[in-house]
């Protein structure tokens, strides 16, 4: 257990990553977490404020096994289907997750104290059909501090339009280019618009926009590395902070005008960026450059657990690294494309393979459940 003396000199860091407006949220959930007591540990000792899943999150807990093996009994008595069977449990975590996090969500008048689930990644590319799992998912989860995952793909902009519309609140996840990223605003504001015409109450309705980070670094820098000349192996590690800090650019544009401002008169809640994909995959790079760089009020900085506690450790929070660094951010991405890399290809390459990356992972879990399933139905003959 963490003593109040250890916490408090262990999350200094993170404490002036809170106050400097970045809400700690924990890019992890299992089940073994919400019981050990351990999520509640890191709300009170450690900032976090919120919980982000994924398929690959769920795939990692579920497929383990730990702590899932009186439901999966019971699931296998009653002869559900894999699919339901993953909900039930998926669901299950994250309604004990979002109970945890109900003191955060009521003292911050909902804004954090958020837990987030993601619709089927096999539905990606079908409109309508995430709608329906996205109404589905926040009737089973039934917690006022749900968030629903939808991916920022062609077929999802409809769909958060209107799941926002329908009063539903969405972290719209696996957003990598600034043009799909004006998209994803734009379709926010609409769906608020939808809304309000509906008589909706606005306040109660939150946003998050996952952009990611990381990732863009892996891809780019790996060309950089192949073209291998002094400039480009300068740029390497500059790509991804310069994409995010652009994203913040936009987001200042977007809320601040007239469309928002009146959307804002009628108690409407900004959809704020959310850094993504922040673990850092280069060891050659500061462990926590992706949170100690992207400080900026306002915004959400979702952390696997290692990157957490190393900012807990040793980030470097100096306020602020945003705001007023988009004429370099602009210049090292004209640098990039200069050189022959497309931006516009990179981009569209990540987010075909995060939704393929999700999907897989979504598979192998549902493999996973149905075999649980099977070996308890023979032990329970």
């Amino acid at each position: 257990m963490i003593t109040v003396t250890e916490a408090t000199a262990a999350a200094e860091p993170l404490k002036r990553l809170s106050d400097a407006g970045v809400s700690i949220w924990l890019d992890d959930l299992s089940r073994k977490r919400i019981a050990s007591g351990n999520l509640a540990e890191l709300v009170a000792a450690k900032h976090v404020v919120g919980v982000t899943t994924n398929p690959s999150i769920f795939q990692a807990a579920i497929g383990s096994g730990e702590g899932y093996e009186e439901q999966l009994a019971d699931l296998a008595a009653r002869g559900v289907t894999v699919d339901e069977a993953v909900r039930m449990m998926t669901t299950a975590d994250v309604r004990d997750a979002a109970d945890i996090l109900r003191p955060v969500h009521e003292a911050t008048h909902g804004r954090d104290g958020r837990v987030s689930i993601e619709v089927d990644p096999r539905l990606a590319h079908r409109t309508r059909a995430t709608v329906a799992e996205a109404k589905q998912l926040a009737w089973l989860v039934d917690r006022p501090n749900v968030m629903i995952k939808i991916p920022a793909t062609d077929a999802g902009l409809p769909a958060i339009t209107e799941v926002i519309g329908r009063g539903i609140s969405v972290n719209v996840t696996l957003i990598f280019s600034l043009e799909r990223y004006r998209q994803v605003m734009d379709a926010y504001l609409a769906g608020l618009e939808k809304a309000n015409a509906a008589g909706l109450d606005l306040s109660t309705i939150h946003s998050v926009a996952s952009f990611f980070v990381s990732r863009v670094d892996s891809e780019i820098d790996k060309r950089l590395t192949k073209l291998g000349t002094d400039e480009a192996l300068g740029l390497k590690g500059r790509a991804a902070l310069a994409n995010a800090r652009l994203a913040y650019e936009a987001y200042e544009e977007v809320f601040a005008g007239e469309r928002w401002l009146a959307l804002a008169r009628a108690g409407a809640n900004e959809q704020r960026p959310l850094w993504a994909s922040t673990g850092v995959k280069d060891p050659a790079y500061k462990d926590t450059l992706y949170v100690d760089e992207l400080v900026a009020p306002g915004t959400v900085n979702t952390m696997p657990e290692a990157t957490l506690d190393a900012t807990a450790d040793h980030g470097d929070i100096r306020g602020d690294a945003v705001t007023g660094s988009y004429m370099q951010a602009r210049a090292d991405l004209d640098a990039v494309e200069r050189l022959g890399i497309s931006y516009d290809e990179v981009v569209k390459q990540l987010e075909n393979e995060g939704v393929a990356k999700f999907e897989t992972a979504w598979v192998d879990l549902l493999e996973a459940v149905a075999t649980s399933l099977r070996n308890k139905g023979v032990d329970g003959e």
